[in-house]
C-alpha cells in the first residue's frame, strides 16, 4: 500500500480483518539487531517485513535497515517520487497493521508537527514545488559544460606555462564542483521526473566526467539524509573516525574511555590541512566540497538515533545559508539544507519558494529554523570542531 500523505486518523481506512495486528513493542525489537535479525517498519500503520529484501532495496540494505522497528512513513514518503513504482515491492512485504488500540505514532514523536508537516507536504505537491524545471536544468549542465571545455582548450590553445595552467585549473576545479552538485540533484531524482533517466544520466556525470562509481555515492548518501547526524547511521560522521571527533556524545565517550587517536583539541587547527595529501586541484575542489557540505551539519546537534520524528531529525541536524545569487551557485543550492532534508527529491530551484512555508511550520511549534551568513558558517564548522575537543579533553583528563 503507498501511504498516505497529509492524512488524518478520521480519514484512514478501517483495520482490515484478514491481516494480523501488533503493536509498537512488537514492531520496535524486530530492529536488526536481535538473535534473528529480523527488520519490520511501519509505513502509515502497514507493517512490512523487510529482512530479505532489504540486500535488494534499490537505495541500498543499510538505509532501510536504519529505520527497522520504527515508523519511516515520513522516510519512505520523502525518498520515493513514484509511488506506482514501490507499490510492487510492498504488496509482498507487508505482515500486518498496527493494532487499533496503537497510536498513528510512536509516543516519542510529535504527533501535531507531523500532522502539520504532512499537511504542508500536500501543499508543495499542490503548489507543483516537486516537478523540475527542465530549462533550469539544462542551463545547468550546459554551464558545467562550457566550464569543462573551457579548461581544456585554455591549457591546449595558450600551452602549460604557469598562467594558462593556473586558469585552466580553476576552470577545472569549478566544473568539477558543479558537476558534483549536479549529480547529487540527478541522485535524487530532482531533474526528471522518470527515475531512470535520472540514474542514466547520474552514471554519465559522476562516472565519466568525474570518475567516480554513482552506486557507492548514492548509498552513502540515502543514508545519510535518512538519519543525520547519527553515530553509526549517518556516515558523513564516520569518513575520518580516527581524525576527527564530533559532537559532545562523542567527544565525553572517547575522552573517558582515554581514546586519542589524534589531539583531538587541536582539531580546529588541522581541519582544513587534512587535504593537503591531494594533488593542488584535488586539494581546492575538496576543500571547497567538504566546506560547504559540512557547515550546515557539524555545528548542529550530533547524537546517536533517538528515533525521534521526520522533521524533528532534520531540523536539529540541519541550518541554511542565507540566500543569494552567489550563495546559490557556490553550493549549488545547498544553503537551503533544511528544504532539501524535509523534501530530498524536491529540484533545488523550489527551494526558496518552499522556504516561508517551512519556516512558517518551525515558528508554530517553537522550533529555531537556523539560517546564517556563508562566512559565518565557515567559521561555525571550526567552533564546532574547537568546542567537540574541549569536550575530549576534560574528559580526558577528569572522566
Amino acid at each position: 500500500m503507498a501511504p498516505q500523505t497529509g492524512s488524518t486518523e478520521k480519514e484512514r481506512k478501517p483495520v482490515s480483518t484478514f491481516l494480523q495486528l501488533f503493536t509498537w513493542e512488537e514492531v520496535r525489537i524486530r530492529n536488526g539487531r536481535g538473535p534473528s535479525k529480523e527488520q519490520w517498519l511501519v509505513i502509515d500503520r502497514n507493517v512490512y517485513d523487510v529482512s530479505n529484501f532489504s540486500g535488494r532495496h534499490p537505495g541500498g540494505s543499510r538505509v532501510i535497515g536504519h529505520y527497522a522497528g520504527q515508523d519511516a512513513t515520513d522516510a519512505f514518503v520523502a525518498f520515493h517520487s513514484d509511488k506506482a513504482l514501490v507499490k510492487k515491492y510492498l504488496k509482498s512485504l507487508l505482515i500486518g497493521e498496527l493494532a487499533p488500540d496503537q497510536p498513528s505514532f510512536e509516543t516519542n514523536k510529535k504527533k501535531s508537527l507531523l500532522e502539520d508537516f504532512r499537511e504542508l507536504r500536500c501543499t508543495v505537491e499542490k503548489m507543483g514545488l516537486l516537478n523540475p524545471d527542465s530549462t533550469f536544468f539544462s542551463l545547468i549542465f550546459l554551464h558545467l559544460l562550457v566550464l569543462d571545455a573551457a579548461s581544456w582548450l585554455t591549457v591546449w590553445y595558450f600551452g602549460i606555462s604557469l598562467v594558462p595552467f593556473i586558469v585552466g585549473m580553476a576552470f577545472f576545479t569549478v566544473a568539477q564542483i558543479q558537476m558534483g552538485w549536479f549529480q547529487h540533484d540527478l541522485g535524487h531524482c530532482s531533474v526528471f521526473r522518470k527515475p531512470k533517466w535520472n540514474h542514466l544520466l547520474q552514471i554519465i556525470v559522476i562516472n565519466t566526467l568525474k570518475g567516480l562509481p554513482a552506486s557507492w555515492w548514492n548509498h552513502l548518501h540515502n543514508q545519510h539524509h535518512a538519519k543525520p547526524n547519527c553515530f553509526r547511521k549517518d556516515p558523513d560522521l564516520n569518513m575520518h573516525p580516527l581524525l576527527f571527533s564530533l559532537g559532545k556524545t562523542l567527544s565525553v565517550e572517547l575522552g573517558k574511555k582515554k581514546k586519542k587517536f589524534m589531539p583531538y583539541n587541536y582539531q580546529h587547527k588541522y581541519f582544513s590541512c587534512e587535504y593537503l595529501r591531494f594533488p593542488i586541484m584535488l586539494y581546492l575542489e575538496s576543500t571547497w566540497f567538504i566546506w560547504v557540505t559540512q557547515m550546515n551539519h557539524i555545528p548542529m546537534h550530533i547524537d546517536y538515533d533517538k528515533n525521534k520524528d521526520w522533521v524533528s531529525t532534520q531540523l536539529h541536524a540541519t541550518c541554511n545559508v542565507n540566500q543569494s545569487l552567489f550563495n546559490d551557485w557556490f553550493t549549488g543550492h545547498l544553503n537551503f539544507q533544511i528544504e532539501h532534508h524535509l523534501f530530498p527529491t524536491m529540484p533545488r530551484h523550489n527551494y526558496w519558494k518552499a522556504a516561508p512555508l517551512v519556516k512558517a511550520l518551525c515558528d508554530k511549534h517553537g522550533i529555531e529554523y537556523k539560517s546564517k551568513t556563508l562566512l559565518r558558517a565557515f567559521v561555525d564548522i571550526l567552533n564546532s570542531l574547537k568546542e567537540s575537543g574541549e569536550y575530549w579533553l576534560e574528559a580526558y583528563l577528569h572522566g
